[in-house]
């Protein structure tokens, strides 16, 4: 037999419904109880009240007619007309039986109800004592309580079990999901937990469970591109470092040689690094790892700082770098934000825009104001981005066909886009092909210092 899981909600669901159901019942017949005794003691009271009122009414029509001495065998007869489990004692001033019904003396008052009353016949002052046996109330509640006994733990066990039964059955669709749950892992995150239809809690859990599994399989999976396409970005340089590093060794060579071999060990271990630097970057950023301390800067001389860096490229490609801003923008162009986060963003956005634009062209840098925010421009006259590409450019690794013998690794645009989001920043794109592409990065102005914030 398999042994009870005490700890289990079926378990627990099943002891609180019992308890609650024993404690409503006990509660229960103790009203009924104390009810029907009232009742009952009730009735007996009414009664002897009115079997007074009778005798006194009796009494004085009887005293107007006949004197008070002659009145024992008046009052004999109107007790007859008591039931047989009654008792009358008439008694005077000084507390002398006057008169008591039945004549073998009063009965154990334990069990019987009792009524008191003043009353006077002729002139002279009499106390009326009347009872009435409780037998008969005490039979009606032993039979109540015989009832209650034998009935109350029948329903107590029959309502446990269907609560036992009520609970596995609307338990059952956990198992079923949590079954379910136990047979996805990484190799089958495609896989989804059976959802009831019954439109309850338990869809609304299945449901946001597959949305979960729905997220965590779209992140692996990213996470898995991720993985690949960095070791295929990693693989080329340390390739080509390896076969310089070889070929260089293979046999004497002219000083010339080994310099050239040198330069390109050099080139392509810049290049490996500035990848590197880009993918724990982006791994800090996924990770919340990475705080970055928010100032209040100005955002033209961001802008400055990253076209200053980047003025020799520009000139070696015959490429201008113009930037603008607007004359009346003012304190207008301050936000809060880390100075070194958004060089690398501008930077990661005219490298780009240098990379593509043809000679002797112009790169604009612009700052302007508009609907309550401050937009860093960036614009090029290069060969643009196609349509079906635009959806995809902040992707990691990501880059076009005809761009992909540009030297890159596709990882600026991305870099870009999580600085943008940890600023609370917008990245928009306008490009036509063959007519340059527009990069806009909108940020809300501020003056005061937000707390310190993770790449998130």
């Amino acid at each position: 037999m398999k042994p009870i899981n005490t700890r289990s909600i079926r378990f627990r669901l099943t002891v609180w419904y019992a308890l609650i159901l024993t404690t409503a019942l006990i509660v229960f017949s103790g009203l009924v109880w104390m009810m029907m005794q009232q009742r009952l003691l009730g009735d007996i009271r009414r009664g002897l009240d009115d079997e007074a009122a009778r005798f006194d009414a009796f009494v004085q029509r009887e005293a107007a007619e006949i004197p008070a001495v002659d009145m024992a065998d008046e009052i004999e007869e109107f007790c007859h007309a008591l039931p047989s489990s009654s008792y009358l004692e008439l008694r005077r001033a000084g507390g002398a039986t006057a008169f008591r019904y039945p004549a073998s003396g009063r009965p154990g008052r334990t069990r019987y109800e009792v009524l008191t009353r003043a009353m006077r016949i002729g002139n002279q002052p009499f106390t009326l004592e009347i009872g009435a046996s409780r037998a008969e109330m005490h039979r009606a509640m032993e039979l109540l309580q015989t009832l209650l006994l034998s009935l109350v733990p029948v329903v107590i066990a029959a309502s446990c079990l269907g609560g036992a039964w009520l609970s596995r059955r609307a338990l059952t669709p956990v198992d079923e999901i949590t079954s379910a749950a136990k047979a996805i892992g990484i190799e089958n995150l495609s896989n989804r937990l059976p959802a009831p239809g019954t439109g309850d809690e338990l869809e609304r859990l299945a449901e946001t469970w597959n949305a979960t599994l729905a997220r965590l399989e779209s992140a692996v999976a990213s996470l898995s591109r991720f993985a690949a396409d960095a070791s295929h970005e990693l693989r080329t340089p340390v390739a080509v470092i390896r076969t310089s590093a070889e070929l260089a060794l293979r046999r004497e060579r002219e000083p010339e040689a080994y310099r050239e071999a040198l330069r390109e060990i050099a080139a392509e271990s810049e290049r490996m690094t500035q990848l590197v630097e880009d993918l724990l970057f982006l791994a800090r950023r996924d990770t919340r790892g990475a705080g970055m301390t928010m100032t209040p800067l100005d955002l033209r001389e961001v802008l400055n700082d990253a076209a200053r860096e980047l003025h020799g490229l520009a000139e070696a490609r015959g490429i201008r770098i113009r930037v603008t801003a607007e004359t009346d923008i003012g304190d207008a162009a301050t936000i809060a934000g880390n100075t070194a986060a958004l060089r690398r963003l501008f930077l990661a956005l005219l490298d780009n825009a240098l990379k593509y634009s043809a000679e002797s062209t112009q790169v604009d840098i612009s700052v302007v104001r508009g609907d309550g925010r401050i937009t860093a421009v960036v614009r090029d006259r290069g060969i643009g981005i196609a349509a079906e590409d635009l959806p995809h450019i902040f992707q990691r690794f990501y880059r076009a066909n005809k761009a992909r013998s540009d030297g890159g690794h596709g990882l600026g645009l991305s870099l870009a886009q999580s600085v943008a989001q940890a600023h609370n920043a917008v990245i928009e794109v306008e490009s036509e092909p063959g007519q340059g592409s527009v990069f806009r990065v909108s940020f809300e102005p501020r003056t005061r210092v937000p707390p310190a914030a993770g790449l998130s």
